[in-house]
């Protein structure tokens, strides 16, 4: 598929059902778990503590959601540096655990007519063994673009 330009001038605009390459972060070792926690103000000892996280039946410590939402932001600059992100949203399904890595990948699934047009676009975080951690959807215009 072909995209359909935009009204802005020098913007082109993703085609419903335009993926992108699937992008993998991490392993998020517990260095990682750590700088976040102490950068975030979130310092749950179960993402920190192997022991803490064993007491509640986990196999490893959990990284932190916000964590893994963080990896849409940069996924989606990857694959289209001309949008910015102007809402994101994620629904947590799975942990995924420290030492693993989250592959995210994405589809456009809508386009808003306007004056820019939005673009919706699915995203999805997966965690070791494929599990689905995440599915969230992110709001895109292109960049410079006045709200």
């Amino acid at each position: 598929m072909t995209p359909a330009p935009a009204s802005q001038e020098g913007a082109i605009y993703p085609a419903i059902g335009d993926t992108f390459p699937v992008l993998t972060f991490g392993p998020i070792d517990a260095s990682r778990v750590t700088a976040y926690a102490a950068a975030s103000g979130d310092t749950n000892p179960l993402h920190l503590d192997p022991a803490v996280a064993q007491s509640a039946g986990l196999p490893a410590p959990p990284i932190h959601g916000m964590l893994m939402m963080g990896c849409f932001e940069p996924a989606l600059r990857e694959w289209r540096a001309d949008l910015c992100v102007i809402r994101l949203s994620t629904k947590f399904l799975r942990p995924v655990f420290s030492g693993t890595a989250i592959e995210i990948s994405g589809r456009v699934v809508q386009l808003r007519d306007g004056q820019p047009k939005k673009i919706v676009v699915r995203l999805m975080a997966h965690g070791a063994g494929g599990d689905l951690a995440a599915v969230g959807e992110a709001l895109l215009v292109p960049a410079n673009t006045e709200l």
